[in-house]
């Protein structure tokens, strides 16, 4: 196999990328993902009159990452790698959206942020699944929701009360970031673009973004400045997980565990606040380092802080998770196989509960994690009770993270000077968010600019799963499913 191997955070020459044909390329990854490689990113880079196609796969077990490319002209095709590959349908639609590469034979080669519902009169309104029978009827929810939820459209094949297909629609909220941080070259303006990639993943994405620039200028960041990174995409975990188990709580009408859990919630945040002056960490990570240094009275709140949460965490789990109402709703509710879940390339928490054991914390360590040990623990009956438990693991690891980070603080500066991006570079940069695997790719032109970046939030891969977990499903059971993945909406629209 021609590929270049590389590891999370190598950046590498672009000339040292193999250029295979397309047909090359696409029988490679098609080998190498049924003998157990993942796809981490497939995207195309148009360039003039011609379009050059990357794919990043990851072997999870030997910590490397295999990159090739392939050039097509503008317009051309090639034979879809999804009949056989389903992990890739969505990258390809995206492909095909962005570039006119045309995956023929995709069966499914639907719009992924345009041509929503003809909002654009220009566009085609976007073509639903449709099921024929006399007792088969849809349900429509969205894209306006009660509430402050994002915008996206869910429409519901069913037959009486049983869910045969959910196909979900979304891009309303389309940005344009991968094109915003190629346009703009302020430093701070990127930062806060990589800062609203999702806004409950600031952390993560805005690491996955200085890691990257980092690689790319040949910083060397102080092993201080990374503990502090670590402990505040732990605390970022450990806030959203919380706030998921309160609402999942409150989905089967267990008042006393949504209360309890929503109000350790704001604890976390609060502590995230107490050190960077945001509850969601904007403003905390800079390209080089941190804004904001862990003192030692702060040291001391975020110790004392995480003791109480886990001692909370623990009792409040446990009455919980031994509720028998509770366990009748979240057991053997909205089931994802192992078998699928891999098929179609979940990631994170998602997948975890499905028994796919992959961590990027653990697999491809990144900052303070080189320096210390992260397990990735799964369950796998795949459904609401083993996501919603999964949580209740990782909240646990992650304070257990954080104690360790705090009171082991090393000296160093805050931040380094970061020097101009090296030309003519690729890197992939990999990080755990909350959600599970984020990814992002950077590419560099001959004066060392920004010509390519491509973004890819965990819920880019898991909203196929809701979907998947839905089948022969009560309609009634949506909403505790769909608050067992909690998924981007702004993260996917991008």
């Amino acid at each position: 196999m021609k590929w270049l191997k590389i590891k999370n955070l190598q950046a590498v020459p672009l000339a040292e990328i193999s250029l295979l044909d397309t047909h090359d390329l696409r029988a490679n990854m098609l080998r190498q993902m049924h003998s157990g490689l993942r796809l981490v990113q497939f995207f195309a880079h148009p360039q003039n009159d011609t379009v050059t196609l990357y794919s990043v796969l990851a072997d999870d077990s030997q910590a490397m990452l295999y990159v090739a490319a392939s050039q097509l002209p503008k317009g051309a095709d090639y034979p879809a790698l999804t009949p056989t590959a389903p992990a890739a349908q969505l990258f390809e639609r995206e492909i095909y959206e962005q570039s006119g590469i045309r995956p023929e034979g995709h069966p499914w080669l639907k719009p992924v942020r345009k041509g929503i519902a003809g909002i654009d009169v220009a566009e085609t309104p976007y073509p639903f699944f449709e099921m024929g029978g006399d007792e088969v009827h849809e349900v429509s929810v969205g894209p306006i929701h009660a509430g402050v939820i994002e915008p996206g459209h869910f429409r519901f094949s069913c037959a009486g009360e049983t869910v045969h297909h959910l196909e979900i629609e979304l891009g309303f909220q389309h940005r344009g970031l991968e094109d915003l941080m190629i346009r703009n070259n302020q430093p701070q303006y990127r930062m806060k673009l990589a800062e609203s990639i999702a806004g409950d993943t600031v952390i993560g994405h805005s690491m996955a973004f200085v890691n990257a620039l980092e690689a790319l200028s040949g910083a060397s960041v102080s092993r201080r400045a990374q503990q502090i990174r670590a402990i505040a995409l732990e605390l970022e975990r450990v806030a959203v997980h919380l706030g998921d188990l309160s609402a999942l709580s409150g989905d089967v009408a267990y008042l006393t565990a949504l209360s309890v859990f929503g109000a350790m919630r704001t604890q976390a945040i609060n502590t995230s606040m107490a050190l960077c002056g945001s509850r969601f960490g904007r403003g905390l990570l800079t390209p080089g380092g941190v804004h904001f240094d862990i003192t030692n009275a702060v040291k001391e709140k975020i110790l004392s802080i995480v003791d109480e949460l886990q001692e909370k965490t623990e009792l409040a789990a446990e009455v919980l998770f031994a509720s028998a109402s509770v366990l009748s709703r979240f057991e053997r509710t909205g089931t994802v196989s192992e078998e699928n879940a891999r098929a179609i390339g979940l990631v994170g928490p998602a997948g975890r509960a499905s028994g796919i054991s992959i961590d990027v914390r653990a697999d491809f360590p990144f900052g303070a994690y080189a320096s210390f040990p992260v397990h990735a623990f799964s369950l796998n009956s795949g459904d609401v009770f083993a996501r919603a438990y999964m949580r209740y693991i990782e909240i646990i690891q992650s304070l257990r993270i954080i104690r360790e980070q705090a009171e082991t603080l090393q000296d160093g500066p805050l931040r380094v000077k970061t020097g101009p991006l090296i030309n003519r570079q690729f890197v992939v940069s990999l990080c755990e968010g909350w959600r599970g695997e984020i990814a992002h790719t950077m590419l560099t032109d001959d004066k060392g600019n920004i010509q390519r970046y491509k973004i890819k939030d965990p819920s880019f891969h898991n909203w196929f799963g809701l979907a998947m977990a839905m089948r022969n499903e009560g309609i009634s059971d949506f909403p505790l499913c769909n608050k067992s993945f909690n998924l981007s909406y702004c993260g996917f629209d991008l």
